[in-house]
């Protein structure tokens, strides 16, 4: 993948014959944090709602239409303290076309006209679109209230990361989102304009000169300097492990648990952890699997997940209200267990496989790839997607064994079920 920097934007283009599309994505990332949230996790939906060029949903679907049916796409995410507005155009490659369309052209001149081109009236987003795009907004929020795993893995970060600019949710806040107007947003989208990392991905069959040139012809930020990286603060490990219990109508309690382990994406010890990961709780063959769902018939869901850029693991359970003690005893049993060295090479070499195969799977994507590559931009590391591949292959039993042996136990959150 080459890299280079064009008109303040860090530009990754791989050239692929394996697609038959060609895929855009643009990431602005900057630190999560109070300020702006909302607007932020806002904005992606604002963007698609019309530009100075194309000014109303009819005119974007349109110009979608002309670039033979492209799909246009936005999203916000939070990678560690990392808050990432995204993005995603995929349009045809005009090389499997009888007529000749410059296709990339008018992909990346779309691209620059929904990030740099907002529809703006009188210094303020339309007021009209902008009531719309609040109620959708405001029931995505409600949504994760009424996903009980969604919800008891927001609380688990509030009260876990106490402080931390993880405990922010990505959506933002409900009571932050009435109070935005028109022009509040766009002085937000200003910001993100001048402060974000902004990275740009194009992956397919492209020539890098000519999609270079194309990106500096049309993609002109209001800034005249890339941003400097910015610090994000080192968090102690606790000292005792926090318990929260709290009760709502539901029939499948949540019990989620949060683990400090020491690494993130980066350290030396990630891929060593990865795999201890993967065979604790990440996959079909984990002990979490295994033994608390199965054997023991403890849980509905039993399962383990990192979060890579933040350096924590995360347990998740759905159990009945009146199994919490033992629940929770049995999921410490297996992580002591993995700690411990109480599993077979044999065990070694299926957690690679299933790794290196949802490496593989990843890498067959042009998403995937910018995904991976993502990664380690985030990180501030060279590693390449490629890479993954080769430091998973590398893992022994005792790489895994030190790397799960600094997880520590943080926060244990409960939703239980009402007493019938």
């Amino acid at each position: 993948m080459q890299t280079m920097d064009i008109n303040t934007i860090r530009t990754h283009i791989e050239q692929l014959d394996t697609f038959k599309t060609t895929t855009l994505v643009f990431q602005l990332r900057t630190r999560l944090e109070r300020k702006d949230l909302t607007e932020k996790a806002l904005l992606p939906s604002m963007l698609e709602r019309g530009t100075k060029h194309f000014p109303s949903r009819q005119h974007v679907q349109g110009a979608l239409e002309e670039l033979y049916g492209a799909s246009l796409s936005g999203d916000v995410v939070k990678k560690g303290e990392h808050h990432v507005v995204t993005i995603k155009l995929e349009a045809a490659n005009e090389k499997f076309l009888q007529e000749e369309v410059p296709l990339l052209e008018r992909a990346v001149q779309m691209t620059a006209s929904l990030l740099f081109y907002p529809n703006i009236q009188d210094g303020a987003f339309p007021e009209d679109i902008l009531q719309e795009e609040k109620r959708s907004h405001a029931q995505k929020i409600q949504s994760v209230y009424d996903d009980k795993m969604r919800f008891a893995n927001k609380r688990l970060a509030e009260e876990m990361c106490d402080g931390e600019g993880y405990a922010l949710p990505v959506l933002g806040m409900k009571e932050d989102l009435e109070q935005i107007t028109g022009a509040s947003l766009y002085d937000a989208y200003q910001r993100l304009i001048s402060e974000a990392q902004m990275d740009f991905y194009v992956v397919g069959d492209v020539d890098p000169k000519e999609t270079g040139a194309l990106i500096e012809h049309y993609m002109h930020p209001d800034r005249e300097h890339m941003p400097g990286e910015y610090q994000l603060p080192a968090h102690e490990k606790p000292a005792d492990v926090k318990v929260v219990k709290e009760t709502q109508q539901l029939k499948q309690a949540k019990l989620h648990i949060g683990y400090r382990t020491g690494i993130s994406f980066g350290d030396s010890d990630y891929f060593a952890l990865q795999m201890a990961n993967s065979l604790f709780g990440g996959a079909p063959h984990s002990k979490l699997f295994v033994n608390v769902r199965e054997k023991e018939s403890l849980a509905y869901y039993a399962a383990s997940r990192l979060e890579s850029h933040k350096g924590l693991m995360i347990v998740m359970a759905g159990i009945d209200t009146k199994k919490f003690d033992q629940a929770d005893a049995i999921i410490d049993e297996q992580l002591d267990a993995v700690k411990q060295g109480d599993f077979t090479e044999a065990d070694v070499e299926q957690t690679r496989a299933v790794l290196m195969n949802q490496i593989r799977e990843t890498m067959d994507t042009a998403r995937g790839l910018v995904e991976l590559d993502y990664h380690s931009k985030t990180a501030g590391t060279k590693l390449q997607a490629s890479d993954w591949l080769d430091a998973l292959a590398s893992v022994t039993k005792e790489d895994m064994i030190r790397a799960a042996s600094g997880i520590t136990k943080d926060t244990v959150y409960f939703l239980q079920g009402e007493e019938s």
